[in-house]
C-alpha cells in the first residue's frame, strides 16, 4: 500500500468558537474541499469514530472531561480566553481524538502509507485538566498512549513543528521515557513554556527536548535543526511510531506567526519523518492537524505533504541546507543541553 490514509469528516466544522475565531470551521472546509478536488485518488478515506472516555481520560482528568460534557448542547461556554464551546464541541473533540486513533489503527494494521488525521479541534496545548489555545483534548498524547496501552509499543517519538509550543503534550510524558517529546516553536509567544532547560523529569529527563527559535525561520532553518538534533537523537531513541502535531501556523504570513516555512518547506518536514520513520518503524507515521490560520497556506502544505507520504519509495536523503550563522548560534544553546542525554 503505497497511498496515505486520510481522517476527514465535515462534522469536525461542527465545532464552533464564534465568527470572528481564527480557529474557524472553514479549515476543515478547504481541506475536504482539497481532497475531493485536488487529491482525489492520492489516499485512503479513513472513517473517524469517537474516543471512549477511557481513552480521553489517560491523559484528562475524568472531572475535566465531564466538565466539558456538560457543556454539550449549550450556545457559548468560555473556557480559557482563547477556547470557548459550541452546542457541538464536545462531541466533535471526541471524534477528533478518535480519528487520530483511527488513523494510527490503519498504520500498524499496515492499511496505509502513514495517514494524516484532518480534525478539529486541535489538541497540544490541552492541559490534563483544562482547555487551552484552542484545544480541548489532546489529541496527539491520546494517541501516544493509545500506542502504549493498546498496541503495546514502548518508544514513541512525537514531533510537534507547531508554531506554538505544545505544554500540554510536554506535561503529559514529562517524566517519562516511553514517549519522547520534540519540539520547534516560537519563543517566546503563547503559551510560554518550551526553554531549552525544560528536558524532562526523573525517569523522563533527557526525553523532551525544545529548540525555540526566533520568528522569521525558513525552510532552511527547520531542516537545519531536524537534521542536526532530531536525526541523531532519533538514531538513538530508535522509535516504533513517530507521531506528528503538524502545526501550519509556521507558514510564511500566517496571520498568528512570524516564520516563512513555504509548500516546499512542508513537503522537506515530511520527507525528513518519513526518512526517520524509514528505519526502525518502516511506515509508521502519522500526523494530526495542529494549527495554521492562513487558509491558503493550510491547503497548500497538507496538499504537499499528501503527495510527499504517496510517493512509492523512501525519499531521498535531504540535501544539507543553506543556513545562516545566526541560526546556528541560535540552536547553539540546544545542542549544548541535549549532548548531556544524547550523542550530537
Amino acid at each position: 500500500m503505497t497511498k496515505p490514509g486520510v481522517v476527514f469528516d465535515k462534522r469536525y466544522a461542527d465545532h464552533d468558537m464564534g465568527p470572528y475565531h481564527p480557529e474557524s470551521p472553514e479549515r476543515i472546509r478547504v481541506l475536504n474541499r482539497m481532497l475531493e478536488e485536488e487529491a482525489a485518488g492520492r489516499f485512503v478515506p479513513i472513517e473517524p469514530r469517537p474516543a471512549t472516555i477511557e481513552e480521553v481520560t489517560w491523559v484528562h482528568e475524568r472531572a475535566y472531561v465531564d466538565f466539558v460534557k456538560a457543556t454539550a448542547g449549550r450556545e457559548r461556554v468560555v473556557l480559557d480566553p482563547d477556547t470557548s464551546t459550541g452546542p457541538k464541541s464536545y462531541e466533535t473533540a471526541l471524534l477528533a481524538a478518535g480519528g487520530f486513533l483511527r488513523a494510527i489503527d490503519a498504520v500498524m494494521e499496515n492499511r496505509v502509507h502513514g495517514a494524516f488525521a484532518l480534525v478539529r479541534p486541535p489538541g497540544h496545548h490541552a492541559e490534563a485538566s483544562r482547555a487551552m489555545g484552542f484545544c480541548l483534548f489532546n489529541n496527539v498524547a491520546i494517541g501516544a498512549e493509545y500506542l502504549i496501552r493498546k498496541h503495546g509499543l514502548s518508544r514513541v517519538l512525537i514531533v510537534d513543528w507547531d508554531l506554538h509550543h505544545g505544554n500540554g503534550t510536554q506535561h503529559a510524558f514529562y517524566a517519562r521515557s516511553d514517549v519522547l517529546y520534540f519540539s520547534t516553536h516560537q519563543f517566546p509567544y503563547y503559551p510560554g513554556t518550551g526553554a531549552v532547560r525544560e528536558t524532562g523529569d526523573g525517569p523522563g529527563k533527557g526525553f523532551n527536548l525544545n529548540v525555540p527559535l526566533t520568528a522569521g525561520k525558513s525552510d532552511d532553518d527547520f531542516v537545519y535543526v531536524f537534521r542536526k538534533i532530531l536525526f541523531p537523537v532519533a538514531a538513538q531513541y530508535r522509535p516504533e511510531f513517530v507521531l506528528v502535531s503538524a502545526g501550519f501556523d509556521i507558514a510564511a504570513a500566517d496571520p498568528l506567526g512570524g516564520m516563512s516555512v513555504s509548500r516546499e518547506g512542508f513537503g522537506r518536514l515530511a520527507d525528513a519523518l518519513v526518512e526517520i520513520a524509514s528505519g526502525p518503524c518502516p511506515g509508521r507515521i502519522a500526523l494530526v492537524l495542529e494549527g495554521g490560520y492562513g487558509l491558503e497556506a493550510l491547503h497548500d502544505g497538507v496538499l504537499e505533504i499528501l503527495i510527499r507520504l504517496g510517493r512509492p519509495a523512501p525519499p531521498p536523503p535531504l540535501p544539507a541546507p543553506a543556513v545562516s550563522e545566526a541560526t546556528r548560534r541560535e540552536v547553539e544553546p540546544s545542542l549544548r543541553t541535549f549532548r548531556e542525554y544524547w550523542e550530537l
